[in-house]
């Protein structure tokens, strides 16, 4: 059973950092992408950051851009987010996701679409 589980989120004050942590397990297909999402109560979900399984490249929100790292253990096995300088804009139940190969040309990599997978979501609460 494909599992992606999710941690790190906690309540935390604005300026703050946090590393969420998501542990992939019994995924076969062959993974074109690691992903962190957010969502927030009334909209819909909306991607923070993508990470290629084979490159490493990874692409960001512009929101979130210059604060927040996306990263990949050499197994591929564990994605994690590392968000700096955390604003209360970022409070939001974040969700990790993987992706099947190929990647469609015409969705975005930061596209909930481009993503088969989810986990449970974490919650982060940042206060000013």
């Amino acid at each position: 059973q494909v599992r992606l589980l999710e941690s790190g989120g906690a309540s935390v004050q604005a300026g703050g950092s946090l590393r969420l942590s998501c542990t992939v397990s019994g995924i076969t297909y062959e993974r074109c992408c690691m992903g962190w999402f957010r969502q927030v109560p009334g909209k819909s979900r909306q991607g923070v950051a993508t990470i290629l399984v084979r490159s490493r490249t990874a692409y960001y929100a512009d929101s979130v851009k210059g604060r927040v790292t996306i990263s990949l253990t050499d197994d591929a096995q564990t994605s994690y987010l590392q968000m700096d300088s955390l604003k209360p804009e970022d409070t939001a139940k974040y969700y990790c996701a993987s992706g099947r190969s190929p990647m469609s040309s015409e969705v975005s990599v930061l596209d909930p679409r481009t993503f088969q997978n989810w986990g449970q979501g974490t919650q982060v609460t940042v206060s000013s």
